[in-house]
C-alpha cells in the first residue's frame, strides 16, 4: 500500500527547497507525491520549475492584486480545503515559514490529515522579528505531525518547545541538495549565461558585489537604509560591480530603483532564475542579503555573507566565522563591507566553506523518515 503525499509550496525559495525533495520522492518506492502550487510567487515559481524539470500537479493560483496577508490566507484555506478533499492525502508536506506552510498546515489539521514540517525549528525567539516568518513556522510547528529539522539546534529548540523527540528527524537542509545539485550541474555543462542576459555583460575581471533583499520587515526606512549604504559603496568603489536582482514587490522595486537607478557600476537587474542565481553566488567576492536560504547557500559556497537583518532564526551559521549580522545600518553595511574589500587577511578569514546545514543528502533522509512513519502507521 503506497503513501499519498501531498507537497504544497507557493513561493520561489520554497520551490527551489522542496524541488530536490519532490524529484526523490517521485522516484521512491511506496510513495506517490501530489505536487501543489498555490501561485503565491506566480512570476518567479515557474522558472524553479523548469530549472529541477519539475511540474505541478495542481495550480490554485490564489494571489489577487493588492491581496493582504489576510486576504491572502483566506483564499489558501478554501482552496486547500477543496485540493485536499479532492486528493485524499495521507500526509502533507510544507516548508519553512511562509503564509502558504502556515495555512496549508492549519487547512490539513482541520481535516485530519498529517503534517510533515521541512526546515522545521528554525526560531529566533521574536515573534515579530523576521515578520510574520517566524510566526508561521512557529505555529506550523504546534500543528505538525513529523518535523525534519535542519541541524541539531532545531530538534533542541522543537523539544523544548514540547514537540516529542521521536517526531523529530534532523535531516540536514533540503536548500543544500539543491544548491550543490545545481551547482555541480552547471560546472559539468560549462554553463554561461545566454548574451542576451544582463549578467553576460559583467567583467570577469572585476570583483562582484551580490545583494537580495525581500524581508517585509525592511520595508520602508530598512530598504531606504540599505539603499544608502550600496550608493556610498558605489561611489568609493568604481571598479567593483554590485549586481542587486530587485524583488518584484513595489515596496522593494520602489527605494531601489529611486536610490540606485543613476549609478554605472550598480546593475540593479530582474530576478533571477535558479540557474543564474546559482552562477552569480559562485561568482560573487561577497554577498549581502537578508534571505534566510542565502544565509545557507553563501557559507556553503565559502562565500563571505553580510546579513541584513537584527537577528536570524540560522544562529548556527554565525558560529563558523563567515557570515556576520549587520543590519540595516547605513554606516555599518559600509564599514564591514569596506572591511572586506579592503583587508585581504579579513576576507581570507571569512572566505571559508561551512556547511551546518547539511551534506546535500536531506531529501534521502526526509523520503526515509517517511517510510517508516508510513510502516509505523500501517503497523497500527
Amino acid at each position: 500500500m503506497s503513501l499519498k503525499v501531498q507537497m504544497v509550496f507557493g513561493t520561489r525559495p520554497e520551490a527551489i527547497k522542496m524541488a530536490p525533495l519532490a524529484r526523490v520522492l517521485k522516484h521512491w518506492p511506496g510513495i506517490d507525491l501530489f505536487v501543489c502550487s498555490t501561485g503565491q510567487h506566480r512570476e518567479m515559481l515557474q522558472q524553479v520549475l523548469d530549472a529541477f524539470e519539475l511540474q505541478v500537479d495542481e495550480d490554485l493560483d490564489v494571489m489577487t492584486q493588492g491581496q493582504t496577508l489576510n486576504g491572502l490566507s483566506q483564499q489558501l484555506l478554501q482552496r486547500l480545503d477543496e485540493s485536499y478533499a479532492r486528493v485524499l492525502p495521507d500526509i502533507v508536506l510544507v516548508h519553512g515559514d511562509t503564509t502558504t506552510s502556515f495555512i496549508a498546515a492549519l487547512a490539513a489539521y482541520h481535516r485530519q490529515i498529517a503534517i510533515g514540517h521541512v526546515e522545521a525549528g528554525l526560531r529566533t525567539g521574536n515573534l515579530r522579528s523576521p515578520w510574520p516568518e517566524e510566526g508561521n513556522r512557529t505555529l506550523t510547528g504546534v500543528l505538525a505531525d513529523l518535523h525534519f529539522a535542519p541541524i541539531g539546534k532545531a530538534r533542541d529548540d522543537l523539544i523544548r518547545e514540547g514537540r516529542c523527540a521521536d517526531q523529530i528527524e534532523v535531516t540536514g537542509n533540503t536548500v543544500i541538495d539543491a544548491l550543490l545539485w545545481m551547482r555541480d550541474h552547471l560546472q559539468q555543462t560549462q554553463w554561461h549565461p545566454a548574451a542576451d542576459s544582463p549578467l553576460a555583460k559583467l567583467d570577469p575581471q572585476q570583483r562582484l558585489v551580490l545583494i537580495t533583499g525581500h524581508r517585509r520587515e525592511n520595508f520602508g526606512k530598512g530598504f531606504e537604509h540599505i539603499c544608502q549604504a550600496l550608493a556610498e559603496l558605489a561611489g568609493r568603489y568604481p571598479d567593483v560591480q554590485f549586481v542587486y536582482p530587485v524583488h518584484l514587490d513595489p515596496q522593494v522595486q520602489g527605494p531601489v530603483r529611486a536610490l540606485l537607478g543613476g549609478y554605472g557600476n550598480i546593475h540593479l537587474i530582474a530576478p533571477q532564475d535558479y540557474q543564474h542565481f546559482v552562477w552569480l553566488m559562485d561568482r560573487a567576492y561577497l554577498i549581502l542579503t537578508d534571505s534566510g536560504g542565502v544565509q545557507e547557500e553563501a557559507p556553503a559556497l565559502g562565500k563571505p555573507l553580510l546579513v541584513l537583518r537584527e537577528v536570524t532564526e540560522r544562529p548556527s551559521v554565525l558560529e563558523g566565522g563567515t557570515v556576520l549580522l549587520v543590519g540595516t545600518d547605513p554606516a555599518r553595511i559600509v564599514e564591514q563591507t569596506t572591511r572586506l574589500l579592503d583587508d585581504a587577511q579579513a576576507y581570507q578569514s571569512m572566505s571559508r566553506v561551512f556547511s551546518p546545514y547539511g551534506d546535500g543528502h536531506a531529501s534521502e533522509k526526509i523520503a526515509q523518515r517517511l517510510t517508516r512513519w508510513a510502516a509505523e502507521r500501517h503497523g497500527k
